[in-house]
This record gives structure tokens, sequence and C-alpha cells, in this order.
């Protein structure tokens, strides 16, 4: 199953050190920033990526949809928020999307449709790794096969996660 990761672009940008610095100086060069940093992203991973920025308070009627650099980047309609748009991809897309935002009200939401959640922060974390091992041509950590352990430690279910956790797990691996 294809992993669909979804963006509140102005929360990550905004929890970003050195994003947020940029977007102070100019909102343009902040967005440019973000979806440069997820171009290269995607060139090491392939997955797909939306992100979604508010433009509420522009004059456009309707929702604005470009792509960038192989990045889908959409602006929301006049008088709706990011934050609606970013629910209801959660909602279409279900078990397949990753939500990116540090907003609880927008991972709350996610959740509860089925989709996996991370915090802005510990994405951007993610993907500054994955840069960094790719340039110096590591494998990822989940590729690398560490052998069987012998231990008399019992793995039993008091111990398992639940098949929720489990999941978000696994997608939270594949970034």
């Amino acid at each position: 199953m294809a992993l669909h990761i979804i963006i509140d672009g102005y929360n990550l940008i905004r929890q970003s050190p050195s994003l947020s610095v940029l977007d102070q100086a100019d909102l343009q060069l902040g967005r440019e920033a973000l979806v440069d940093m997820l171009a290269a992203y995607k060139k090491i991973k392939g997955h797909k990526i939306t992100v979604v920025f508010d433009a509420m308070h522009a004059d456009a009627i309707s929702r604005h949809t470009e792509n960038q650099k192989g990045i889908k980047v959409i602006f929301s309609r006049q008088g709706e928020t990011a934050d609606a748009v970013l629910k209801g991809l959660a909602e279409k897309e279900r078990e397949r999307a990753l939500i990116v935002s540090s907003d609880h009200e927008i991972l709350n939401a996610a959740e509860s449709s089925g989709a996996a959640t991370i915090a802005s922060v510990e994405f951007e974390d993610r993907i500054t790794m994955a840069s960094y091992m790719n340039s110096k041509g590591l494998g990822s950590i989940e590729d690398e096969d560490t052998g069987w352990q012998p231990t008399t430690r019992k793995k039993g279910p008091k111990r398992r996660r639940s098949k929720k956790e489990r999941k978000q797990y696994v997608k939270i691996q594949k970034i």
C-alpha cells in the first residue's frame, strides 16, 4: 500500500527553526524552501506528498491546486481553512495517509478517520536524517539486518502494542 504524506504547510514551516526564519522574511520564501526540501525527500523515498496551505483571506473562490517539483500543493479557497482541507483529505485517504501537523485538532480528526499522524518537528527530523543518510551513501535504518538475538525474555500479548499503534508505527518507519 502506497503511503500518501499530507502536510499542514504553514504549521511545519513555523515549527521548523530553519524554515521559520525564511517565513518571517517573506512568506513565499518559506513556502518555496519547504517545497524544495520535500522535493529532495521525494527523490529519496518516492512517497506521494501533498502540502496544504491556508488561503482563507485570499480572493480565490475555488480551491487552487498546483504541482511544484512533483509535490502537490493545495491552497484552500476563500472562507475555508487549511485545517478543513486536511481533515477532508485524511477522511478520503484513511489508512493510506500520514498526516503531518502539530495541531491537536487535526491530529485527532485524522486518527479518528484511520490515518497515521506525526508531529511537524519529528517529521522534519526524519526527512533531515533521510537526506543526510542518502548523502553519505548509507541505506535506511530499517534496511539493516541485525540478525536474530537469542533471548529468554517473554514477548507475550501483554507487551504487544494495539493494532492501531502497530499500523501507525509501520507507516512512520517508512518515512
